[in-house]
């Protein structure tokens, strides 16, 4: 499946109008759900695929932010043959009582797998943990990128951006 075509079945499936609450705070009369797009083999299958190609190169884990980017980095481990470690908003209180579940991640160069990317504010919060527990982390994938102010807050925290569409990009394509 082409790009473009990708980019269109994303379109027609996930978006939306209404009135949005965004994590940021900001409302939006446009919002992009993601899980209409996540639990559809016929679409995440053609992400992953298109995604594989941003993977940074001296990426050894792929980790997925709770709760979209779980499935995207499962699809992409599966496309790559590369592990996936699945990253809790906040440790557990109980059992492990760990953030990330999965490969053993300290020292290791990860890349950050998300879905929909507005402002970076969980990804920075969450990178800050794994970077404490060990993990290495220069790079941030996402299917869509909301807001252009992403780009300049995760290079605040030396993140780099890698979106596979931007929302003009998506509109366009409608």
């Amino acid at each position: 499946m082409t790009r473009e075509v990708l980019g269109k079945k994303i379109y027609d499936v996930a978006h939306i109008t209404g009135e949005f609450l965004l994590r940021s705070g900001t409302i939006s009369n446009e919002y992009f759900d993601k899980y209409k797009f996540e639990s559809l083999p016929e679409i995440l299958g053609p992400i992953a695929e298109q995604m594989k190609e941003l993977v940074p190169e001296k990426t050894e884990i792929l980790a997925g932010l709770e709760m979209g980017g779980i499935p995207l980095s499962s699809a992409i481990s599966l496309k790559t043959g590369m592990p996936s470690i699945f990253v809790r908003k906040k440790a557990k209180e109980y059992g492990t009582r760990k953030l990330a579940e999965g490969s053993d991640f300290d020292g290791k160069n990860i890349c950050v797998v998300e879905d929909v990317v507005t402002t970076g504010g969980q990804i920075i919060e969450s990178v800050k943990e794994l970077r404490a527990l060990g993990a290495k982390i220069d790079y941030v994938m996402c299917v869509i990128v909301r807001e252009e102010k992403a780009f300049e807050n995760l290079k605040s925290a030396n993140l780099t951006l890698l979106p596979l569409f931007d929302m003009k990009e998506l509109k366009s394509l409608a």
